[in-house]
């Protein structure tokens, strides 16, 4: 029999749509062929949703996994770490006992995880407001399992599968120099030694989820790749040379170019994976091509962790409104493929 990896689902915003995906995932057979889910969240909150949605899902709260772990269609194990009055947050609302759930349930699987407790994350969305207004100083996902890991070199990467709109067979990832931050401020943040890592990173990634060489593109700073100083010099003085010392590695890095025409010729393939030099260069093409199928992996970890790329959703959390399932459930398939390379045996 094949043992089916343990993929660790944390809850995300209990006031969000974190608690219904959940729910409407671990009901679908489709995910415990895949896996043995277990989730890291607040075992009431997920009670209330498979009553509100009528799934017929069975909660069962557990401190940790057994060693006997099997996965069981229409059961899901939960871990609860978190405080007691997450179940108090009120929904589809900013509520720091929300945003100190989100934290705490993250963290634990994050420890889990390194512990080898369980293989791999997928992670529900949390919403940063709530996050920092439970004192928790962290801009995101991607800055909390950074710090927890400790890790310095990391990058967060949107990533679409293969599909009629994404022609490299393999897939098309970008990652992203800055993250979570003011535009004003990314000039000044803009490194060639991150320019650098995160091409290796997204490269590494690429072989993984199945290009054999993977084509690496650079995006520009500025409108037409500054036009030679016309419109900045960030792509000679920082971009350029994060490209070259790539390529100098043996990697198959092209920039900087253009992003506008960029992201179409990757698209269309001729390339594997994008380097994006800020937040919304990625992810407003990303999304638009594919909302409910794009999965955020964070790179560098020495852990797997996914989640889908859309948001807590307070317009519709809560409602009678069935959650989008696809998103998480492609987070699940990546964080599957992903445990399995991690965890494959190594050859000498």
């Amino acid at each position: 029999m094949i043992k089916l990896p343990r993929i660790a689902l944390t809850m995300g915003d209990a006031s969000g749509i974190g608690p219904q995906l959940l729910d409407a995932l671990c009901s679908q057979p489709e995910l415990h062929q895949l896996c043995c889910p277990v989730v890291y969240g607040n075992t009431a909150v997920l009670k209330r949703a498979a009553q509100h949605s009528r799934s017929g899902l069975e909660v069962i709260a557990v401190d940790q996994l057994p060693d006997d772990f099997e996965s069981q269609p229409g059961t899901v194990f939960c871990i609860d770490r978190g405080q007691a009055d997450v179940a108090e947050a009120v929904p589809c609302q900013v509520d720091a006992r929300a945003g100190r759930g989100a934290y705490d349930y993250l963290v634990s699987a994050i420890d889990d995880c390194l512990a080898g407790k369980v293989d791999g994350i997928t992670t529900a969305p949390l919403n940063k407001e709530s996050l920092n207004r439970a004192g928790i100083e962290y801009p995101g996902h991607t800055e909390i399992l950074a710090d927890r890991c400790r890790v310095a070199d990391f990058g967060m990467m949107l990533y679409l599968p293969h599909s009629a709109v994404i022609h490299p067979p393999a897939g098309l990832g970008i990652v992203h120099a800055t993250l979570h931050t003011s535009i004003a401020s990314v000039p000044g943040l803009l490194k060639t030694d991150d320019i650098y890592e995160k091409t290796r990173l997204i490269s590494e990634l690429s072989q993984i989820m199945g290009a054999a060489a993977p084509r690496v593109a650079v995006c520009a700073l500025n409108p037409h790749a500054g036009e030679h100083g016309l419109f900045g010099d960030e792509e000679a003085r920082i971009i350029a040379p994060a490209v070259e010392r790539a390529r100098a590695a043996g990697l198959d890095a092209t920039g900087p170019l253009p992003a506008d025409t960029l992201i179409r010729r990757a698209v269309y393939g001729e390339f594997d994976a994008v380097v994006a030099m800020y937040h919304d260069q990625g992810h407003i093409p990303f999304k638009l091509l594919g909302f409910d199928q794009a999965v955020n992996i964070t790179l560098g970890l020495p852990i797997v962790r996914t989640s889908p790329s859309h948001g807590t959703a307070f317009d519709i959390a809560w409602s009678d409104v069935p959650p989008d399932i696809k998103g998480i459930m492609e987070a699940v398939k990546a964080a599957v493929k992903l445990a399995a390379h991690q965890n494959r045996p190594q050859t000498t």
